[in-house]
């Protein structure tokens, strides 16, 4: 793709993707605020799923494909149209329809109306294996479901693969307070939320507020001692294994409580300073999909971090739609990752001593 002289790479994809991000979270806001129990369906895995999830790929597809014209268009993304188009589903169908078409008419942007086909249509753009090879843009819908519905964090999380690397990220968190969520139990910083952050290859990360305000520049925390180190995790126990992450902090000398809040909310939080470690270490047998980190990855790296699996490789996009990697994940800055490494490395190797026979 041609561009004009001085543009950095990727800025038509970037202005393209933030747009797509910021509309998507407009529709979230709108059924956060009104949500009844007849908008959450349960996908073959239980997970709860919104008519949210379903808009926003909408949004974030015709956005795409509206606003990047170049070559043919791939998605990787969450959500499919199967439990749409089954007997019963009409309801909801409609209600997703009505709400994408009127985010669209309230943005002003494209003037289009979507047929029921065509939100079906586009919901099934996200059917993407991805690869090592082309252009995949890859999307979380919501990153952060069980968040979303209980009123909590979530993310709208869209990066773009480039021959397999991850060249973008935008992460929308609607309910993320644009101050320091160090003290997420003070609910007296959260007048002001609505966080955008966004990334591309070589250009730093930057964050700005959804409704507009100028971007601006973000970068980790510079703390080299980890005992004052505060770490995220997963808000829901089920996400991640909380004795082995407690072990860690224990090798480590962390002082400080955990942060734990859902979503790669924390992704954009870390960048931006707020803590010093982001570790997942989900229970054996999870797959992690890329969708979960891409986008939050690159927010990172670019904000001069560091984004690693358990055993210091960096991470893999090019492989489909999972993520190999071993163990876990542990995002933080480049002082503290030897420290983080050697003492999460320590625990798995207590971890597989205690439950080895003898």
């Amino acid at each position: 793709m041609s561009r004009p002289a001085g543009n950095p790479p990727y800025a038509a994809e970037l202005g393209a993707a933030k747009k797509a991000v910021s509309l998507a979270a407009r529709l979230c806001q709108t059924v956060q605020q009104e949500i009844v129990q007849s908008d959450i369906q349960s996908k073959a895995d239980k997970t709860p799923v919104t008519v949210a999830d379903y808009g926003s790929q909408v949004l974030v597809s015709l956005v795409l494909n509206m606003e990047v014209t170049s070559g043919s268009f791939s998605m990787v993304a969450e959500e499919d149209s199967e439990d749409l188009r089954k007997d019963g589903a009409d309801e909801i169908l409609e209600r997703i329809t009505d709400l994408v078409n009127k985010t669209l008419a309230e943005d002003g942007s494209y003037n289009i109306l979507l047929s029921k086909e065509a939100i079906l249509s586009a919901i099934d753009t996200g059917k993407s294996e991805g690869g090592p090879s082309g252009r995949h843009w890859v999307l979380d819908p919501i990153d952060g479901t069980k968040g979303f519905v209980r009123g909590g964090q979530y993310a709208i999380a869209l990066a773009l693969l480039d021959e397999g690397k991850v060249v973008l990220g935008v992460l929308g968190c609607p309910n993320l307070p644009l101050t320091s969520i160090s003290n997420l139990s003070d609910s007296s910083s959260r007048d002001q939320t609505g966080a955008l952050f966004s990334a591309a290859i070589g250009c730093g990360a930057e964050e700005q507020s959804l409704d507009g305000s100028p971007p601006q520049k973000i970068s980790v925390c510079t703390m080299d001692n980890p005992v004052n180190a505060s770490f995220f995790e997963s808000y829901e126990g089920a996400h991640t294994m909380r004795d082995f992450t407690g072990s860690v902090a224990e090798k480590l000398g962390v002082q400080a409580p955990p942060v734990r809040i859902d979503s790669q909310a924390k992704y954009g939080a870390l960048a931006r300073g707020d803590g010093a470690i982001y570790w997942r270490f989900p229970h054996e047998g999870y797959r992690e999909t890329i969708w979960d980190h891409a986008a939050g990855s690159i927010v990172v790296t670019e904000a001069g971090g560091v984004v690693k699996d358990a055993s210091g490789n960096d991470l893999d996009f090019s492989k489909g739609r999972f993520l190999d990697r071993d163990t876990g994940i542990i995002a933080t800055n480049k002082q503290l990752m030897p420290s983080v490494l050697k003492s999460v490395q320590e625990a798995i190797k207590e971890k597989k001593q205690a439950s080895s026979p003898l």
